[in-house]
């Protein structure tokens, strides 16, 4: 079965080569907290500087930054408001997320963490992606995109992400399990240290089909999946039914869960790490990391937003950016 690999084509990165965080959505929490993270780390983490990318008035208007810290990119068409969206304003948020990753793939740049974007005010404003994934493999040209999302006890894959749930049963294919896969148990190596990753997959249904009694997908489609993994030398077990793959005696005997849907991982992830989770980009040519939450516009300008999910974002990143450099 012919599979897609993880893109590694960018020029090494230096030692210090500085960490980009993105200025996201304008009117949420994001300018706050890359402002916020950068002052509490003192501009560093570890060797590596930090760097914010964006409107500088948007960064300055939360406060104030030394200006060799900030790379400026496309101004707002309007001004910030904290807890406003603008559509108006997508191109200066796209602009910023493009100029981090395209020095990111030049190895100007370690590591790229973004803060988040309000898919909603982007699309109104012509974006043409359901969400930051797509749109990172589209700058990149990776074949495909894995989003993972990893905390101090579980990492968690959704095969399929931003999709109607109708829609899924039609998405989950064997080639797409092996695919994505490949490329979670490669990160594992490359980026998290896991010297013999293992792998859980999901079933789709209850009781992950029930030997084919409340659905045959797991039967036709990802058991055949698990195997092919299996004949490549992975260690891979599933399908397994999901509402038991997440206590922590079953959490111990994997390191990564392979979910169908985007809810089946995004809830225990969330459960467990919710101030502390990393949305992480496997299977691109660069290091890229985001807080795992959103705009939270309702938290903007109020000086009560959580640092806790960026700090480890760029944390993370620089494990990363470390480990790719080895």
């Amino acid at each position: 079965m012919p599979t897609s690999k993880p893109a590694d084509r960018r020029p090494r990165a230096a030692p210090d080569a500085p960490i980009l965080i993105t200025m996201g959505e304008p009117g949420g929490v994001g300018p706050e907290l890359a402002v916020g993270a950068w002052r509490t780390l003192n501009g560093r983490a570890g060797a590596r500087p930090l760097r914010l990318v964006g409107d500088p008035d948007v960064f300055q208007s939360c406060a104030d930054v030394a200006g060799e810290a900030l790379i400026p990119t496309r101004r707002l068409s309007k001004p910030r408001q904290p807890g406003l969206t603008a559509p108006e304003n997508v191109l200066a948020v796209t602009d910023a997320i493009e100029t981090a990753v395209d020095l990111a793939i030049k190895g100007a740049a370690a590591a790229a963490v973004t803060a988040p974007i309000h898919k909603a005010a982007m699309i109104a404003g012509g974006f043409a992606f359901p969400g930051h994934t797509e749109f990172l493999a589209h700058l990149t040209g990776a074949e495909r995109a894995v989003m993972m999302l990893a905390g101090a006890d579980l990492r968690v894959v959704p095969l399929t992400i931003h999709e109607p749930l109708a829609r899924v049963p039609g998405l989950v294919t064997t080639r797409a399990i092996v695919e994505t896969g490949e490329i979670v148990l490669s990160a594992l190596k490359r980026d998290f240290g896991v010297a013999a990753p293992r792998l859980a997959v999901a079933g789709l249904n209850p009781h992950a089909g029930e030997q084919g009694e409340i659905g045959r997908e797991e039967i036709e489609i990802i058991a055949p999946a698990v195997e092919a993994l299996r004949g490549g030398g992975h260690d891979v077990v599933g399908p397994l039914p999901a509402d038991t793959m997440f206590h922590a005696e079953a959490r111990a005997r994997y390191d990564a869960a392979l979910c169908m849907y985007h809810d089946q991982a995004l809830i225990p992830i969330k459960t467990l790490a919710f101030w502390e989770g990393v949305n992480v980009t496997l299977g691109l040519p660069i290091v890229r990391t985001s807080p795992d939450h959103g705009t939270a516009l309702d938290l903007a300008g109020t000086g009560k937003a959580d640092l806790r999910s960026m700090l480890a974002a760029i944390e993370l990143a620089a494990k990363m950016a470390d480990a790719r450099n080895r």
